[in-house]
């Protein structure tokens, strides 16, 4: 039993090794398109912060959803901050998967560059249009009588660009339509329903969706406009640019190149041993690629497969 256990754990350190040298490969193609999302993320965060500055109290607006969702209340208002925050990290935990399980239809690095690329896109239209129209801020803080509900000028351009981290970011009023936790959570959502492989999972994701934009509404963080129009605007987003995009490539036709330009004749071990050690023992390579094409498009000809190979520094 003790052999048993040493040699499971010895495939597990040689799959995350693998995996680990592949994707690293990955990141030295694709850094500058992750950075440039990463970097944006940081000049959402300015926007919100500057239309505070703009944001002026006052009475709220009449809204649907107020009348017929009851307020959560100001001390109950973790409630969706907290649902919010387990979407977030489970999502984020889902994406390093593939270093230790089997079942790998997609790399890590690339599957990023998607998800900040439907951020980065969704987060252009939602600074757009909360600085074409400044609404008077439903939030607690942002209500007339609260101390942060107006910013005075800034003293410093380091108050700006710091962002007043952490405060500022929560305290944040005027960056309304639409809901950047929502842009989050479908970005998250619509993500894993295209490449992820449980169906019992898919379900409870959409409903955990609806959960948050409920949640969102009754906790007064946002109008009900702010997370109809994210629900729309997201999923068009996503569907544009999955459109100008190429397709992510079929991990079982494009690990073998990989695994000879990075670990050509490791430990004495052929290709073929390292491919099933990277996408599993229990199955055949036909097995493998009908397996990855599922949640994905399928690569329809030869072609297209050797165009995705030099789009993603696989050398063929």
């Amino acid at each position: 039993m003790t052999i048993n256990v040493a040699r499971e754990g010895s495939k597990l350190w040689r799959r995350v090794s693998m995996e680990t040298s592949m994707e690293l490969q990955l990141l030295a193609e694709k850094w500058r398109l992750l950075l440039a999302g990463i970097v944006f993320q940081y000049l959402h965060g300015l926007a919100a912060r500057g239309v505070h500055y703009l944001h002026r109290p006052g009475p709220i607006l009449q809204d649907f959803g107020y009348m017929i969702l009851p307020e959560l209340g100001k001390e109950r208002g973790y409630v969706s901050e907290s649902l919010f925050t387990f979407i977030f990290l489970s999502f984020f935990l889902w994406t390093f998967h593939p270093f230790v399980y089997h079942s790998k239809r997609f790399y890590t690095v690339l599957l990023w560059r998607r998800v900040l690329a439907f951020l980065v896109g969704s987060q252009v239209l939602r600074i757009l249009t909360f600085y074409s129209t400044q609404l008077p801020g439903p939030n607690y803080h942002c209500r007339e009588g609260s101390e942060l509900a107006r910013l005075p000028p800034p003293q410093s351009i380091s108050e700006v660009l710091l962002l007043n981290f952490p405060q500022g970011m929560i305290y944040g009023c005027g960056d309304l339509i639409f809901s950047s936790h929502m842009i989050f959570t479908l970005v998250f959502v619509l993500t894993y329903q295209k490449y992820g492989s449980k169906r019992l999972m898919k379900i409870l994701a959409w409903t955990l969706a609806v959960v948050q934009s409920l949640l969102i509404v009754a906790s007064r963080k946002h109008y009900t406009v702010d997370v109809v129009v994210a629900w729309y605007s997201v999923n068009l987003v996503v569907f544009f640019v999955n459109k100008k995009l190429p397709e992510m490539p079929d991990r079982s036709s494009l690990s073998l190149p990989l695994i000879q330009s990075s670990t050509k004749e490791k430990d004495g071990r052929s290709k073929e041993e390292l491919l099933k050690l990277l996408n599993g023992n229990s199955a055949d390579t036909a097995d493998r690629r009908q397996r990855s094409q599922s949640n994905g498009k399928h690569l329809e000809n030869g072609n297209h497969i050797l165009s995705e190979a030099m789009m993603n520094g696989a050398k063929v």
